[in-house]
């Protein structure tokens, strides 16, 4: 039974399709249902006028504001009917600001007689300046009348109530037409099914579903919106944490193979030569997963921690207990520098471990393979042998190791590093080569704050690393303003050479390549709003030049970037750490699981042009030995900008949890099942996940026990529906396949 018919009902067939098809195009509004859940932004009270002074530039607003003066100005023009031009002049004001509206042409004779002083209305249009002065050029506008006015105009009271709502609009659609709309199809939110059971919605003292739809868009109170907002924040966490609570449960159903390690196998022996002790970070995780491996349905687990925490650590003592098990283990890296990098420093970790079937490997030893794209024809036949005959127990590799021409002999566990990396599809079809489903260790060194990790991975147990090993550095940060300071600059290369005279190495962090116009390295961000330049991105190909002719001349520079040649690449690599290389220019190549311990100091030029947990986590390359570690961040942008500020915060802290925080909230929420990327509309609307931690964890739990006790929701019709609509195609592949 279709339990909402008139929520389900296209926008064409109510508004008519010239105004369906510009909700469709430009707000992706299809349904009553959609419309109705597309809330105001914020609300203007009646009796007071808009901060005109607080306006962003370049953005598409909405203001209620008073006409203070209007002026028609007369010009010679060549393109007007006999040879003068129009031009109106309005001031606006809200008793602290004044805003200048302009129009031209033929565009002036109706609000000329319309835009009288002492006049109030709405007016939308994009924020510009013009003589030093901001205006609006051409803004659309809706006069707000006390009553209905005898001429049959509606008046905003008739829409509005004692509160105007303000809503996200778009040049096309301003926001006064979506809230007509709006009210068109309000009365269809009576048939809203409410998807929160009776007992919660009655627990918590929340308003139903309908009620919170009529109070969110027709408020007469600050408090209608207030219970509206509460309620609604209620719905959309409640129902992301059922359809993830479902997707645990739906887990615990699938077979799996238990892998326990052997008392006296390769991960004992393993323990035996370690040189260092485990922290009990390391340990108390390590039981976590070792528990999760021995069950008989896959193990989901996220694995999150700090940069430097000993993850790669913790997955490989997992991926040996498991082959210890008669299994192998897989690890997918994100790019072919960090694939090299895992493998050298899992054989160097294993030592004669990794030598199985060799001359001198040891009895309990295995085979360790190497299986990226670029890997000759020989050593391919070779790897993929190893793995179809089980020679091989821990495979370490790209994406390369998805085709379909890769046979694991028996696939136990695969390690994901840096999951935001990869797509789904590449997980799910890696997932898909065990004869049962393997166990998913999901590791990130992008720190994640709790209530993120409750909603983007809420399908996966979480463990958190927070100790650093023994033996690490701490790193001093600063920021370079070079514009502001140029001498800053020469005392950083300054601090290079110290660093190098003292026996130690540096990383230069260029955000771009160099060897054509204008191609950003691989990694790097486009400036946040306003805080873009005309100078595009310093290269690496640049930048190391003029450093080897200029303050670093005399030391041994090499370049490394995406679109040099595996091999090339990884000798690079192998000379810098070898230490035969004084200075490494790089992009964000070395973002992630470089593990140089001499590498002392890195300059970051640019930096501005890096997103908060990119900094935080090049930062991380440095400070990896006994030497303490030296990060200097590069920008020409001045002191009050915004990216300033955000190198500061970054600066300030080596807190990636709380550098984190930052970064979600400079960089908005985006969509928590992933969709961002795709351009999808966001499936959070009034919830937000940095100031709703409370909500979100109690809907956690009360989803858990709801998908406990019925996991087909059988008794709960509305809540059905609710996630239909939350999980279309996308969504539901995504949690599907997380």
């Amino acid at each position: 039974m279709d339990l909402v018919p008139a929520l389900r009902e296209p926008l064409k067939k109510v508004l008519g399709p010239a105004t369906a098809k510009v909700m469709a195009e430009h707000l992706g509004l299809h349904t009553v249902g959609d419309l109705l859940h597309h809330y105001p932004r914020r609300y203007e009270e009646r009796g007071q006028l808009t901060h005109l002074a607080d306006l962003p530039m370049d953005e598409h607003v909405t203001v209620v504001a008073q006409v203070a003066d209007a002026r028609l100005h007369t010009f010679a023009s060549s393109k007007a009917p006999r040879g003068k031009g129009q031009r109106l002049e309005v001031t606006i004001t809200d008793g602290h600001g004044r805003l200048q509206l302009v129009f031209f042409g033929n565009g002036v004779h109706k609000p000329h007689k319309e835009l009288l002083p002492g006049t109030r209305a709405m007016f939308a249009g994009k924020v510009s300046v013009f003589n030093r002065r901001l205006q609006l050029a051409h803004p659309a506008y809706e006069l707000l009348r006390g009553s209905d006015d005898d001429d049959g105009t509606e008046s905003v009271e008739s829409w509005a109530g004692a509160l105007i709502p303000l809503y996200p609009a778009t040049a096309k659609l301003e926001s006064w037409k979506i809230g007509k709309a709006i009210q068109t199809v309000l009365p269809s939110a009576q048939e809203a099914v409410d998807p929160l059971p009776g007992s919660l919605r009655e627990g918590r003292g929340l308003v139903s579903l309908p009620e919170a739809l009529l109070k969110i868009h027709r408020p007469h109170t600050k408090a209608d919106i207030e219970d509206a907002r509460a309620r609604l924040k209620w719905d959309e966490a409640f129902v992301l944490q059922v359809a993830l609570a479902r997707r645990r449960h739906a887990e615990t159903q699938l077979p799996a193979v238990p892998r326990k390690p052997s008392p006296d196998g390769l991960l004992a022996a393993f323990d035996d030569r370690l040189p260092f002790t485990l922290t009990d970070g390391q340990r108390k995780v390590s039981r976590e997963i070792f528990d999760d491996l021995a069950t008989d349905h896959p193990m989901h687990r996220l694995l999150q921690g700090e940069v430097g925490s000993g993850k790669t650590m913790v997955a490989l003592r997992a991926m040996l207990a498991v082959v210890d098990a008669g299994g192998q283990a897989v690890m997918l890296a994100p790019t072919e520098v960090l694939a090299q990098q895992h493998h050298r420093s899992v054989v160097e970790m294993m030592g004669e471990l990794a030598e199985g079937g060799m001359l001198g490997g040891a009895e309990h030893a295995t085979k360790v393979v190497l299986l990226t794209g670029s890997a000759g024809a020989a050593a391919r036949r070779h790897a993929l042998l190893d793995l179809a005959t089980g020679e091989a127990g821990i495979v370490i590799g790209t994406h390369a190791l998805i085709e379909d021409k890769v046979q694991f002999h028996d696939l136990g566990l695969v390690v994901v590093d840096e999951q935001h990396r990869f797509g789904v599809e590449q997980r799910d079809a890696l997932r898909g080569k065990g004869k049962q489903p393997p166990h998913l260790l999901v590791m990130t060194a992008t720190p994640i704050p709790r209530t993120v990790a409750m909603t983007v991975f809420g399908d996966l147990e979480t463990s958190v690393l927070d100790q650093l090993p023994a033996g690490r550095s701490p790193i001093a940060s600063h920021v370079v303003p070079a514009a502001d300071k140029p001498h800053f600059l020469t005392r950083a290369w300054e601090r290079v050479r110290e660093e190098v005279s003292g026996g130690h190495q540096a990383y230069v962090v260029c955000p771009r390549i160099g060897d054509d116009d204008d191609a950003p390295g691989k990694g790097a961000q486009k400036p946040p709003e306003g805080d873009a330049e005309k100078r595009p991105p310093l290269a690496v190909l640049d930048v190391a030049e003029q450093l080897a002719k200029g303050p670093l001349q005399g030391l041994k520079i090499e370049v490394l970037h995406g679109r040099m040649q595996p091999d090339d690449k990884d000798a690079v690599m192998r000379r810098f750490t070898a230490g035969e290389t004084d200075v490494l220019v790089a992009t964000t190549v070395i973002e992630v699981g470089v593990n140089v311990p001499n590498a002392t100091a890195m300059v970051i030029m640019d930096a501005d042009r890096f997103g908060v947990s990119q900094l935080h986590q090049l930062r991380g390359r440095v400070g990896r030995g006994s030497a303490p570690g030296l990060c200097l961040l590069v920008t020409e942008m001045p002191e009050a900008s915004a990216a300033r500020q955000r190198l500061g915060a970054v600066a300030g802290t080596l807190d990636g949890f709380e550098l984190s925080r930052i970064d979600l909230e400079q960089r908005r929420e985006g969509d928590v099942l992933g969709q961002a990327q795709s351009g999808a509309r966001t499936s959070l609307r009034v919830l937000a996940v940095i100031e709703d931690e409370e909500i979100i964890a109690e809907a956690r739990e009360e989803a858990a026990a709801v998908v406990a006790a019925d996991p087909e929701l059988t008794g709960l019709p509305g809540l059905r529906t609710a996630l239909d609509a939350l999980l279309d195609d996308e969504r539901e592949q995504y949690l599907e396949k997380g």
